[in-house]
């Protein structure tokens, strides 16, 4: 192999060749738009430094992050990206670092759609310490001035005096390449920066967009209007004028607003757009009423709901428009959202789940956008009156009980922008009791209608948000909580005492495996412990196998459910299997998951994202006690697609119908290949803040820190990748416009499918 590798580019569907303007001008068309690097002999590429040199030019929008996806043996996953520390100029060059040997290599020039000139890239190999003075040596002349020169030296040799030649190398990588200063530079304006502007090239790409549409449906936007601030009031209906999809009416019901301006407003619009209808109520009957009245005006086969001082973003029906030809089935969808000010700043964008039922009776996650089909809304009779202040999430519970899970769609964009003015609840969760009382209204009908029994409870810290308390049947139903353990004695008596002492659930037993303890201390315990009718110990005399071990375990019981159970769980208040258990036997629930603390009282599991840092991790890690999470997501039960086996409930009969743990996977990912299995199988799982447990995490195993336990970790990271592929990397639970390579429900830069309707698995 050449000290140059020159790579020949061979590009995805999202890039297009601009071929009038010849060889090497290329067009990103899409979010999606990379390159396979090709080049004879080049892989197995080792390992090591690189110096990547390019013609790279911008000829239509900007270049923003280009980066590499390398293939570590695991595929070219979001976790294992390296991107370039900075943009070349036309015939630069700079650093990158790829971890071990590459198998494959992917390179996306941009991170934002983009017209640009590429003829090829090359990469140099680098010794180690060659990278370092380079590195060095930029640093230094990037920083001006002779005392903070001198401080750049200090700190080189601190970090090389502390650590060693890694420890310098790693902190001269991020200094050089920015890494320190990217979570700061990851806001929301940066994201609609790069991946929510106006230009040449998104304009040509939306024309591709409209002309590619199989099918274009009439979409009733329906809009009830009452008093609205006469600039709020154009702001909403040129957002609707300023649609790039033109198959649209919007259909106004005033309900008998006071307020002259309204009128004149509305005939004015009127007069000046066809498509624009407007129904005068002769009483104000409220928004229910107000709405249905609107309803009768549409003519489209979808209905969108608009809110009269709310906006629609540009490409909001076109995306819709998408959703309807690519998801026939679909008869109700949602989009993400972001709230506006009176500036017309755009913050807190809620990039949702795909539809989360669970979630969704804990809020009304579905809200804006919210588009229907018409003949839906006819059927269910439209907007209930009396629920006023919720009346959109009780005609979503409606239509959710007439509606297969393939019937509902999420689309991952942000679409609607939520106004933020005094008195809206945009503003405050609390500005609008009325709503809150309609929205545990809501809850409560639809839960008498398809689950009497369960009760709604408050949410401390969430207004409007809720819990769904569900009964356990009784005789309550018998639980094995399956606890392995190999000595370590002080954590066993705590994770079983604790779970004795404070459990007010009754019918469970205690199933310690003894994986082979050898200490006398350990052994007198379990002659003692199985005093206790509730505790049973079973000999387990083979090499550690986690999966081996729970499944010899749930063989050796007939309880109706079974917990997989860490050593070192802590029980800490006494309701934690009852709700785990209330969970578990609803009939499509499968797996069931608690709120893990480390006993720093920071969170250690709140519910696995599927493909973070290539394989799994734990949503919400190391937020403190208390937090609220993500949009709440921290304090609500929800779906996930996969919990923890740490503290783990199932029905034996699930646990048994989809084959138990995979006994290939003896330490890491058995649970989350376990929940994936039993997600396929037809089950949802659920995880539940209302069980809250401490956890000592590993304390029992220790960390993966020899080259044997290392070697293991990696074949089990390829087992999940070449067992689930890229459904890990596409987690229901979990928006594609959120990271999966740095801080859980950090923004992700690039999305990976921002512009794709996501259907519900």
């Amino acid at each position: 192999m050449s000290d140059v590798l020159a790579f020949h580019l061979i590009p995805n569907e999202q890039i297009e060749p601009v071929s009038e303007r010849g060889l090497g001008h290329w067009e990103a068309i899409g979010n999606g738009g990379m390159f396979e690097c090709v080049a004879e002999g080049a892989f197995p590429l080792a390992g090591g430094w690189y110096r990547f040199s390019s013609r790279m030019i911008a000829r239509g929008g900007e270049l923003v992050g280009p980066v590499f996806y390398p293939d570590y043996g695991f595929g070219a996953i979001e976790g294992a990206r390296v991107p370039l520390p900075f943009v070349p100029t036309a015939e630069g060059s700079c650093l990158v670092r790829f971890a071990s040997d590459v198998q494959s290599l992917r390179f996306k020039p941009s991170l934002a759609i983009s017209e640009f000139e590429l003829d090829g890239i090359r990469l140099q190999r680098v010794g180690r310490i060659g990278a370092f003075a380079d590195m060095f040596n930029n640093l230094f002349d990037r920083t001006p001035g002779k005392r903070a020169r001198l401080g750049l030296v200090k700190r080189a040799l601190q970090r090389l005096i502390s650590g060693g030649p890694r420890s310098l190398g790693d902190w001269l990588y991020a200094t050089y390449s920015g890494a320190d200063q990217a979570e700061a530079a990851d806001t929301y304006a940066e994201w609609i920066k790069f991946y929510d502007r106006e230009g040449a090239a998104q304009k040509r790409v939306i024309e591709r967009r409209i002309d590619a549409l199989k099918h274009s449906p009439l979409i009733s936007i329906v809009m009830p209007v009452y008093n609205t601030d006469r600039i709020w009031l154009r702001a909403c209906i040129e957002s609707v004028r300023a649609q790039q999809y033109p198959h649209w009416e919007l259909c106004i019901a005033d309900d008998a607003s006071p307020a002259p301006h309204v009128k004149a407003v509305l005939d004015d619009y009127m007069a000046r757009d066809s498509r624009i209808r407007v129904a005068y109520r002769p009483e104000n009957g409220h928004i229910s009423a107000a709405s249905n009245t609107a309803l009768e005006l549409a003519t489209g086969e979808f209905i969108a709901l608009l809110d009269h001082d709310d906006e629609l973003h540009p490409s909001a029906l076109l995306a819709v428009a998408e959703a309807v030809n690519a998801h026939p089935s679909w008869r109700m969808m949602f989009s993400d959202e972001d709230k506006v000010d009176t500036r017309g700043r755009r913050y807190e964008p809620y990039f949702k789940p795909d539809f989360n039922y669970d979630l969704f009776l804990g809020q009304n996650c579905i809200s804006h956008l919210g588009i229907y089909s018409t003949q839906l809304l006819r059927e269910i009779g439209g907007f209930q009156l009396g629920m006023e202040g919720s009346q959109d999430w009780d005609l979503a519970l409606r239509c959710v009980e007439r509606l297969r899970r393939d019937e509902i769609g999420h689309i991952p964009q942000v679409l609607y922008h939520w106004r933020a003015i005094p008195g809206s609840t945009a503003l405050s969760g609390d500005q609008k009791s009325y709503a809150h009382d309609a929205g545990y209204k809501a809850v409560t009908a639809h839960l008498s209608r398809v689950r009497p029994g369960a009760t709604v409870l408050p949410v401390a810290g969430l207004p409007g948000n809720y819990r769904v308390r569900y009964p356990v049947p009784s005789p309550e139903p018998r639980v094995s909580l399956i606890v392995p353990t190999r000595d370590r004695l002080g954590l066993l008596k705590m994770c079983v005492e604790s779970i004795l002492a404070k459990t007010d659930y009754r019918n469970f037993e205690i199933l310690i495996v003894d994986n082979g303890s050898v200490e006398e201390e350990t052994l007198a315990y379990f002659r003692a412990v199985v005093a206790d009718p509730r505790v049973r110990v079973l000999p387990y005399p083979h090499p550690f196998n986690y999966s081996a071990i729970n499944n010899f375990a749930a063989a050796h019981t007939d309880a109706e459910i079974v917990g997989l159970v860490n050593n070192d769980i802590e029980a800490i208040a006494p309701d934690w299997l009852g709700e785990m258990v209330s969970q578990a036997v609803r009939a499509d629930v499968g797996c069931v998951g608690a709120l893990l603390y480390y006993p720093n009282d920071t969170v250690q599991h709140a519910g696995v994202i599927t493909g973070f840092g290539g394989v799994a991790g734990h949503g919400h890690h190391a937020h403190p006690r208390g937090s609220l999470g993500y949009f709440g997501r921290l304090a609500l039960v929800q779906e996930y697609s996969a919990v923890t086996a740490a503290c783990l409930l199932v029905r034996r009969a699930i646990f048994e119908d989809v084959g138990g743990l995979d006994e290939a996977l003896q330490v890491a990912f058995n649970d989350v290949d376990f929940c994936l299995r039993v997600r396929a199988a037809g089950f949802r799982n659920v995880w539940t803040p209302f069980a809250a447990l401490y956890h000592h995490e590993s304390a029992s195993r220790g960390t993966e820190d020899t080259p044997e336990k290392v070697a293991r970790f990696e074949s089990e990271i390829r087992f999940m990748r070449e067992r689930w592929g890229d459904l890990l990397d596409s987690d229901p639970a979990y928006s594609p416009n959120l990271s999966l390579n740095t801080t859980p429900f950090a923004f992700a830069f690039p999305p990976r499918e921002a512009t794709a309707a996501t259907p519900v698995p």
